[in-house]
């Protein structure tokens, strides 16, 4: 499994080239996916055990998200000034008006794309945020507003008999942990699960994955926590690769060769990385980044140098 529908393509002419050259069948005996091709492949064989009818439609993000713009747009219509106290105090009433008019819509949209990822990749219904919300003794309003419009965005899909990428993993991670049996037949189906790009899995991703490989199953994971970009606009953390890590039993290695830099940028990288992260000394003995970064590239040229990091 891997990240990006590019990176399938590469891994499938990459593998199929592998095992030819080895005198076996190319494209037999194993799939590459996305995680949403394989919570698609999960769901679709399984339609009706979370709810779907066989013939249920999945919605591209272009649509998603002109549903998504529409329900916002409702809701703000449905409350035309319940904003008004994010407003700055000094703002005049003609700037308020096309700040409600031009700039709301957009924004509101935006905040409850966040509110539904985060809520679908926790595997919370609007239902389920909205008896929380109700335990709650006081008032979360940006909170209120996700969850309304959380709500009419999954009824808006119901009624297209759809459901977004989002859903699919949310449906399939359902599907594994109702049905034992049906979980049972597809880890034998994939006895082995290699997961490229791990620093970029979610908690719905890791979930899916625990349960196919099970306990005491053959799971592979490749990544690099200095990579994690994906965190910063959805619901991926390096979090879980590195809690991985620390678990027992899981043996950890060092990739030796990097096919995209060379050693002198994953030293550089790196480097940064770790002095981002380290308390400045004191005033009187401060060091130049470069300085510090000329020593150590010095002190590792007698050995051998790796090319990157697992």
């Amino acid at each position: 499994m891997t990240l990006v529908n590019a990176a399938v393509d590469n891994f499938a002419r990459r593998v199929a080239d592998f095992v030819q050259e080895r005198g076996l069948l190319p494209n037999f005996g194993y799939r590459v996916r996305t995680l949403h091709g394989l919570a698609h492949d999960i769901v679709r064989e399984r339609p009706g055990l979370v709810g779907l009818s066989d013939d249920f439609q999945i919605v591209d993000e272009r649509l998603a998200d002109e549903i998504r713009q529409e329900v916002a747009e409702a809701w703000l219509r449905g409350h035309p000034y319940d904003l008004d106290a994010y407003l700055t105090a000094d703002l005049d009433e003609r700037r308020a008006d096309w700040v409600r008019r031009d700039r709301w819509p957009q924004l509101v949209s935006e905040v409850a794309l966040a509110f539904i990822r985060m809520a679908k990749d926790l595997g919370l219904t609007p239902d389920d945020i909205r008896a929380r919300l109700d335990e709650l003794q006081m008032p979360l309003f940006l909170a209120e507003m996700g969850c309304d419009i959380y709500a009419d965005y999954q009824r808006a899909l119901a009624y297209r008999g759809a459901v977004d990428f989002d859903d699919l993993i949310r449906l399939a991670l359902q599907a594994l942990r109702l049905d034992a049996d049906y979980l049972e037949r597809l880890r034998y189906h994939w006895p082995y699960i290699l997961e490229d790009e791990a620093q970029d899995s979610s908690a719905a991703q890791e979930a899916i994955l625990w349960l196919l490989a099970g306990e005491d199953g053959n799971w592979v994971r490749v990544g690099d926590p200095n990579q994690a970009i994906y965190e910063t606009f959805t619901t991926a953390s390096p979090k879980f690769l590195l809690a991985f890590l620390e678990r027992p039993g899981v043996a950890r290695r060092e990739l030796p060769n990097s096919g995209r830099s060379t050693a002198s940028i994953m030293h550089l990288a790196n480097f940064l990385i770790d002095w981002t992260q380290t308390p400045p000394p004191g005033r009187g003995s401060a060091r130049r980044p470069a300085d510090a970064l000329h020593r150590a590239d010095a002190a590792r040229r007698p050995a051998a140098q790796p090319a990157g990091r697992l």
